[in-house]
């Protein structure tokens, strides 16, 4: 195991300033809904694979 270095996860990080964002249109809150749902469907993907690690890729 490694050692927390103290700082936070740079990608965990990068998701905040993100969510943080103000929209400044209705275009661009239409793409910052878009990105926030695009990251949740890519984490339910991600989420339900079971690991096989008899026949793995």
């Amino acid at each position: 195991m490694t050692k927390a270095k103290g700082t936070a996860d740079k990608n965990l990080s990068n998701v905040v300033e993100a969510l943080e964002t103000e929209p400044v249109n209705s275009h661009h809150a239409q793409q910052l809904q878009q990105d926030k749902n695009d990251r949740r469907h890519q984490d339910s993907l991600n989420f339900g694979q079971p690991t096989d690690l008899k026949h793995q890729r």
